[in-house]
């Protein structure tokens, strides 16, 4: 029996202990390569796409600084560099391609330096068969259901020195209490389920992300306990569509149940989640918004189309006037609510006639902002394969009206907050003037006004003094710490 053959033998069964059995392992194995190269070794997480990515690659941050690697910011400066793909689009693709062709020089330059990637990219077998023949110097591969195994992946590489892979079509496992490193000390996402069930006919998320999990909420309320804890003061709740979450348990719970008991957590400020499907969107989640003094007044509401006949073809399973009316519910119980939205331009067989009733939608709601896209083609999807594919110059046309309308209507609608005084959380220093810092209302509009990195991470009060748009500029009031 070899040495790895021998570690794997030895290894506990039952996670998490089995990885931190290989976090101790692999630490091993990186302060004598550190000590063979003559420096520390270093790694470099770069994000991909969605705020689900981002949360993922904290906890691979958080694995590798349990092993001993040490952070570097430029990936070509890197001892590791791991890519947490994206694949919602398939330029998404071609810009890990790109990437992993600039590393090609770096890595034969640098003995030591490790490629990894993972995430939705790596479900997609084609990718990594082109990965295997066109990229052979990349050292790691493995997908979105076994990011868990990340320390025994590491380890696995560094004795074997080939090429490992490891991809699984689904899971039902979920790992809880694994390292991870914030990349706020304020505030933090929080994975409450894992997949979609959903099937949008553009989307090719539910290919990569798998069926429906979701986490038990007593591992939730623990973690967020532990953040809090840790000086958190906001989270926000990840879920492809968390207004499936808890169905899938052993005892079912539903999502405003979750918050309810999120809510009571002492020291929590706030309240986020996304993203929420209009057709799950029960009352009872309106009902327990509209009495919350932590959930934030703040609802992104997907549209996608304004048209009954589009939806249907999407796949949305909800008809206009039920998306109306869903909103005309939430303006009553919640007055106060922020309405965002995303919106698809384009799709296959969307006449004018389609487009108007986009147009429609927008001028009754009234969102405070909106993402608009125009449709681009996913391979691997329903849609890709629809007729009625619509000319570039059409679907350029009708991504400029809506912008426009969009543009109107939300400067007309965020201004009403002038001259009010907000709570506002600090996030951060401005990023264009440091006299000022930025932060969010719970609306989720930003604010930047005159202060300085002492009040990050607080909770201020702001008069809100000029509205540009999407933000506002202020200045603090009243405030004592």
């Amino acid at each position: 029996m070899n040495e790895m053959e021998q570690m794997i033998a030895d290894a506990p069964v039952n996670e998490p202990e089995r990885q931190y059995y290989f976090m101790e392992k692999g630490k091993a194995l990186v302060a004598s390569l550190s000590e063979q190269a003559g420096h520390p070794l270093t790694f470099c997480v770069t994000t991909f796409g969605c705020q689900m990515n981002a949360r993922d690659s904290e906890k691979l941050v958080g694995i590798l600084e349990q092993m001993g690697y040490i952070e570097e910011a430029e990936e070509e400066k890197a001892d590791f560099v791991i890519f947490n793909t994206c694949t919602v689009r398939e330029n998404a693709n071609q810009r890990v391609y790109g990437r992993l062709g600039q590393l090609s020089r770096v890595k034969k330059q640098n003995p030591y330096m490790m490629i990894g990637l993972c995430g939705c990219m790596m479900q997609e077998p084609e990718v990594v068969e082109k990965i295997k023949k066109s990229y052979r110097y990349v050292d790691l591969i493995f997908g979105t259901h076994n990011i868990y195994k990340f320390a025994e992946l590491i380890v696995t590489r560094l004795q074997s020195q080939r090429m490992v892979i490891d991809i699984w079509k689904d899971t039902d496992q979920i790992v809880e209490d694994l390292p991870n490193e914030r990349k706020y000390t304020f505030k933090s996402g929080v994975n409450i389920m894992f997949g979609c069930n959903n099937f949008c006919s553009y989307c090719i998320v539910p290919y990569v992300r798998g069926r429906e999990r979701s986490r038990n909420p007593k591992d939730i309320v623990r973690e967020i306990e532990r953040f809090v804890a840790d000086g958190v003061v906001e989270v926000m709740l990840l879920g492809q569509n968390v207004n499936s979450y808890g169905k899938t348990l052993d005892e079912p719970i539903t999502f405003a149940q979750l918050l309810q008991e999120i809510e009571k957590i002492e020291g929590l400020k706030r309240i986020r989640f996304m993203t929420p499907h209009p057709k799950d969107l029960s009352d009872e989640l309106i009902e327990v918004m509209s009495k919350s003094k932590k959930i934030c007044r703040h609802l992104h509401l997907p549209l996608q189309s304004g048209s009954t006949g589009i939806l249907e073809k999407m796949n949305r399973r909800y008809t206009k006037e039920q998306y109306l009316n869903l909103v005309e519910r939430i303006r009553a119980k919640i007055p106060d609510v922020s309405l965002t939205t995303d919106i698809i331009v384009g799709f296959p067989g969307e006449t004018e006639e389609d487009f108007l009733e986009t147009m429609d939608v927008v001028q009754k709601v009234r969102y405070d902002s909106a993402f608009t896209f125009q449709y681009s083609k996913r391979t691997g999807t329903p849609a890709a394969a629809m007729d009625e594919q619509i000319p570039a110059d059409v679907v350029k046309d009708r991504f400029d009206r809506l912008l426009n309308e969009v543009q109107h209507i939300s400067a007309e609608v965020c201004s009403v907050y002038t001259d009010t005084i907000q709570e506002v959380l600090v996030e951060m220093v401005n990023d264009h003037d440091t006299a000022l810092v930025t932060g969010r209302m719970s609306n989720n509009l930003l604010v930047h006004f005159p202060g300085d990195v002492s009040l990050v991470g607080k909770l201020v009060s702001v008069k809100l003094t000029e509205c540009h748009g999407f933000y506002y500029l202020g200045e603090m009031v009243n405030n004592k710490f």
